[in-house]
């Protein structure tokens, strides 16, 4: 094997590292990487090894690293005589845009699109774009951001860049989103999780689950927002992706810290704690067949249950009248006891010729 194999299957080692979101370790084997880049010349690889170094240490918040980068591309630039290529403007133009320096970037990535363009190179075109892309989004010019990314679009068509792609479609969805067109912020995500079924990065699912948690919270549905963000939370790793968890810890803190009074029940299953309305938080004692039945008639209100079916999802047993019968109707009646505010006039579970059911019209927040 030799020496160019060596540096490019260390640089593969740490990619398949990022794709499983161990950002930490792929440190490492990229720092490796470009130390041997520098060491034979190879300027591009060395720039391309940058830049996966740079997503690293702003996830992980290490931004002294970041200056250090930048300085040390300046500095081979200079020193070493290096040519400033489309990708080394593009890598400035990350660095500063970590940096929060979005004209300073702004900038670098004009001139990395006006070198890509010289030499009709797709590649450093599309990087280009998706750094002016980013940095009009941070600078809240979402117009603009959007007539990059659908230039960035055409050239997918006939250039296939998985993983540009997904944060093109990404970076669209949140900017639908906080233009209040969430609907179409949520086709694209969706379209971002078919992608990666194919192309998987575990980073950019966890990133994608983000998404549309704060997509369905900002829209108004709190239920499914708290849903997606949750799940990212038990996704996210708070060392591997520090910034990442911060923002999820930051929306479920909002949803949190919301007006749950609109609501008549409020369930949340990972605490396996609820709320009624007048009553507030009910105690039950881990009677879990009463959560459990009050979870599976929360989540479908207004659907009604036989006895069967209520034996089948609950008590996980096949329905015997002589020995469920009874035990139904006494689980029905205790859990009346519990979130009933008046037993003897019921508001909840209700009774119909087929079955049990929660009344439709009750306001429900079922966090799973």
């Amino acid at each position: 094997m030799n020496q160019n194999e060596v540096n490019a299957s260390t640089f593969d080692v740490a990619k398949l590292f990022i794709d499983r979101g161990d950002f930490l370790e792929a440190v490492n084997y990229l720092e490796q990487a470009s130390e041997d880049f520098i060491e034979k010349k190879q300027l591009d690889n060395f720039i391309k090894a940058q830049n996966l170094l740079l997503r690293i240490y702003a996830e992980t918040e290490n931004f002294d690293k970041i200056t250090v980068t930048k300085d040390r591309i300046q500095d081979l630039v200079i020193q070493e005589g290096f040519e400033m290529s489309p990708k080394t403007y593009y890598v400035l133009g990350v660095c500063a845009a970590y940096k929060k320096q979005h004209q300073v970037a702004q900038d670098y990535f004009e001139k990395s699109l006006k070198l890509g363009l010289d030499k009709d190179n797709k590649e450093d075109i599309c990087y280009a774009i998706s750094g002016l892309a980013n940095v009009y989004w941070l600078q809240e010019r979402y117009e603009d951001a959007l007539k990059e990314i659908y230039n960035l679009q055409v050239f997918f068509q006939v250039m296939p860049m998985p993983e540009l792609e997904l944060s093109a479609k990404l970076l669209n969805g949140h900017i639908l989103r906080r233009l209040g067109k969430y609907d179409q912020a949520l086709e694209i995500f969706w379209q971002a999780y078919d992608s990666l079924k194919q192309h998987k990065n575990l980073f950019m699912y966890v990133s994608l689950l983000y998404a549309m948690g704060a997509a369905y919270a900002d829209s108004g549905e709190t239920n499914m927002g708290y849903m997606y963000l949750n799940l990212a939370k038990r996704s996210v790793d708070p060392e591997n992706q520090k910034f990442l968890s911060k923002k999820i810890n930051q929306r479920l803190d909002e949803i949190g810290q919301m007006d749950h009074s609109e609501y008549d029940l409020v369930f949340d299953a990972q605490s396996n704690a609820v709320v009624e309305k007048k009553k507030g938080k009910v105690d039950f004692k881990s009677q879990f067949i009463l959560l459990d039945l009050l979870r599976l008639f929360m989540q479908h209100p207004g659907e009604v249950y036989s006895k069967e079916l209520l034996v089948k999802h609950v008590w996980k047993q096949e329905y015997d009248p002589s020995v469920h019968d009874n035990k139904v109707y006494v689980t029905i009646k205790r859990l009346r006891k519990l979130i009933e505010p008046d037993f003897d006039k019921p508001k909840y579970i209700f009774r119909s010729k087929n079955g049990y059911y929660l009344n439709k019209n009750t306001k429900v927040m079922f966090n799973q």
